[in-house]
């Protein structure tokens, strides 16, 4: 559980579209690290969004692709992701894993520890 960032940490979070962040590691975001209400997709405050909660795996794909770009430009920057859609959202790690296969692969992004067996497997 990330409770403090360093000066340049990015909480990277699952949310909704909507970016109503009642619960969770959102919430978390919202009270603690600047992620502002209303705001469902990318950066705000000391936070990255990632919307998990309107559909399937294949609808949160380019949510993750668009941070790994992001994350990409900005290598001044910490990622430190959260075990983003395997709470609230109801995935399971085996799912959502696999969609940072491309952020695992760069430097300044940090993944929670559950994906690690999971991710140097795929290739």
């Amino acid at each position: 559980m990330i409770t403090e960032l360093a000066e340049d940490d990015i909480f990277v979070f699952g949310s909704n579209l909507q970016g109503q962040h009642y619960g969770g590691a959102a919430r978390t975001a919202h009270n603690k690290f600047g992620a502002e209400w209303g705001v469902g997709v990318g950066p705000t405050g000391r936070t990255y969004a990632i919307p998990t909660m309107h559909g399937g795996v294949d609808d949160i794909r380019p949510y993750v692709d668009q941070f790994a770009e992001y994350a990409a430009a900005h290598t001044d920057k910490r990622f430190l992701v959260t075990r983003i859609g395997c709470g609230i959202a109801g995935f399971a790690d085996e799912e959502i894993a696999p969609l940072f296969a491309n952020a695992y692969k760069l430097p300044n992004v940090y993944i929670p520890r559950e994906w690690l067996p999971i991710l140097p497997n795929l290739g």
